[in-house]
Formats: C-alpha cells, sequence, structure tokens
C-alpha cells in the first residue's frame, strides 16, 4: 500500500543551540540515572515547543512546561511506535485543558485510530469527552498536496512508500525549510515535492536496516544507507543538514558506521534529546 510522507518547513538560521526554529527527537530510552540514551524504540518529533509530528514518545519525554505549550500533534501514520503515549498523554491532560489537542491527520488515519486506539476498549475516545472547559481532543484532517495550517507553521503533505498510509510534512514558518521522509523505502513524491520548494535548509531521513538486510528493508518499507545514496541523488538542492532518523536499535552502531561511509556532506545521526536549530 502507498503511504504518504510529511515535509516540514523551519526558519532561521543554522545553529545547534540559538536558532530561529527548534526540532528534538524526543527520546523514549533511559539509564539508571535518569538520563537519555541513543536508542530509538519510539517516534516523536518536537518542534518549538509547540507541535509534535508523532507521539511516539510524547508522554514520556515532555518537560512539565511543553505538556503545557504542545497542543498540536500531526500523526504521520498509525504504527505504534508513532502513536504509542498519546492516549497517555491526553490522559494526563484530560483536566488541565482550556484548549484541545488538535490531532491533525489524513481522514483514513482518523478512521484507524477511531477505530483501533480511541474505541473505548483500547482506550476512550477523548474525541467525544470534555473536561468543565472544553473537548479534549479534536481530529483536524488534512488532504496530501494541499497546504493547511499547523500552529505557527504552514503545512504540505504527500505519498511516501510505507506498508501502511503514511505522511510526511512540510512545515514553514516563512523562512526556512525542513523536509522529512517520514517512514518509507524508495519513494519519489517527496523528493518531486523537495525539489519544488525555492531551498531545503535541513533534511529527515529515515535509515532502519544495516545495508546486509535491504530485502526486509524493502519487505517492510524502510530503508538501509546504500538505498538513501540512491534516494539522495534524486535531490536537486544542496542540503546542509541530513539527520537519519528512525535507527533501529539492534543496529544503530552498524547504522552510524554505513552512514559515515556514504562520505554525504551533512549527513549524521540524529540524536535523541538533542536540539537541532535552523
Amino acid at each position: 500500500m502507498k503511504a504518504r510522507v510529511l515535509e516540514v518547513c523551519f526558519a532561521g538560521e543554522r545553529s545547534d543551540k540559538n536558532g530561529a526554529v527548534k526540532i528534538q527527537l524526543l527520546p523514549s530510552t533511559f539509564d539508571e540515572a535518569g538520563r537519555a540514551t541513543p536508542e530509538q524504540r519510539l517516534s516523536c518529533y518536537l518542534i518549538d515547543d509547540r507541535v509534535t509530528i508523532d507521539a511516539g514518545s510524547i508522554a514520556l519525554a515532555l518537560t512539565r512546561t511543553q505538556h503545557n505549550t504542545v497542543r498540536d500533534v500531526i500523526i504521520t501514520h498509525p504504527h505504534i511506535d508513532h502513536i504509542a503515549t498519546l492516549p497517555i498523554f491526553l490522559d494526563d491532560m484530560f483536566t488541565v485543558l482550556e484548549e484541545p489537542v488538535r490531532v491533525h491527520a489524513t481522514a483514513e488515519v482518523i478512521e484507524m485510530l477511531e477505530r483501533d486506539v480511541f474505541n473505548w476498549t483500547i482506550y476512550p475516545r477523548f474525541s467525544e469527552l470534555k473536561n468543565d472547559k472544553t473537548r479534549v481532543m479534536e481530529y483536524v484532517p488534512f488532504r496530501p498536496g494541499e497546504e493547511f495550517t499547523v500552529a505557527h507553521l504552514k503545512v504540505t503533505a504527500v505519498p511516501v512508500n510505507h506498508i501502511v498510509p503514511t505522511v510526511g510534512l512540510v512545515l514553514s514558518d516563512g523562512k526556512t525549510t525542513v523536509a522529512s521522509s517520514a517512514d518509507t523505502t524508495a519513494t519519489d513524491e517527496i523528493w518531486h515535492l523537495i525539489n519544488r520548494q525555492p531551498s531545503v535548509d535541513a533534511l529527515l531521513i529515515e535509515a532502519s536496516f544495516p545495508n546486509s538486510m535491504a530485502q526486509l528493508a524493502g519487505v517492510s518499507g524502510h530503508l538501509t544507507p546504500a538505498m538513501i545514496r540512491g534516494e539522495l541523488s534524486k535531490i536537486k538542492h544542496k542540503i546542509p543538514d541530513i539527520l537519519a532518523m528512525h535507527l533501529k536499535p539492534a543496529y544503530r552502531q552498524t547504522l552510524v558506521k554505513e552512514l559515515g561511509e556514504l562520505g554525504v556532506p551533512g549527513l549524521r545521526a540524529m540524536e535523541p534529546g538533542r536540539d537541532y536549530s535552523w
């Protein structure tokens, strides 16, 4: 089944500390002292402390302040590592919300969330519930190829090639562009969309399996470092920052080595818990 990619656009100069737009891969694994470790088991990308792409670790790794500022969640696809703690986040926030948490997704993915997660069996259907001030959750459907607004960002979604309907996003504050492949194997529409942008400042691209597991990567809708080389060849822009994400923990060391061996300028593994700014 053809999936969908979400491309993301941000603004500002490249910097790892004080850029205009900030993105963080929220940690999902912690050591004995409570410090984030490099392993990525859940996917959730925090943008400017206000918006997340996916919600795998949203209830685990947000600070108390961020719990009070994040009200928009974009779901790329319904795999559990991308939605795992969204129900817990909503449960935690139930009594304090003064506006609903807005879940942005395609109509197809919203239907899956209602059928398989928020179905009164796995978890309550929060879209039907209210606290003293507001509804708890609100679905905001979007259509691939049509620009829409999420908080301070302009967003466009296009299909990618995963095993379930999946979206990548373009989010823009009007200055800088960051693209995300989401979960995908070899695909085309996202690269066409990137090539139509005036410029792209950073790319988040998945790298799930090492080169020795190329067959499994293709069957499961993912990429290897060698496959990444082919996908990057489809891009016309020179992108200064390329962050490899979705590294399977069991293969992280091998993936980091193989990514380095590609010799692609600016390509490196994304580190959970680190702020990246552009």
